[in-house]
């Protein structure tokens, strides 16, 4: 596992060179884009469930992606659950 991450390491001058960026921003890109897509997931499946409380601390907290990915992760099978009755309604 850490071979595969020290690729990211070597090529880190060759993305930085491609992109017109600093070595630490091409190394941070990736991390910034996964958190970009949790937080945005999690936050409309917190205002979907109508979980406003969860959905101030998503918007105020930043975590990297953690807390978003802690959030997805424990409300999957109520999500699931609602998901299926309102199809089975509609």
């Amino acid at each position: 596992m850490l071979d595969t991450l020290s690729i990211l390491g070597d090529n880190a001058g060759f993305v930085a060179e491609a992109y017109g960026m600093n070595s630490m921003i091409a190394m941070m890109l990736p991390i910034i884009l996964l958190d970009l897509v949790l937080k945005g997931w999690a936050l409309w499946r917190s205002a979907r469930m109508h979980k406003k409380y969860w959905f101030i601390a998503l918007l105020l907290i930043n975590s990297a992606g953690i807390f978003p990915g802690i959030f997805l992760f424990m409300t999957n099978t109520e999500y699931k659950k609602k998901c299926t009755k309102s199809a089975t309604v509609a």
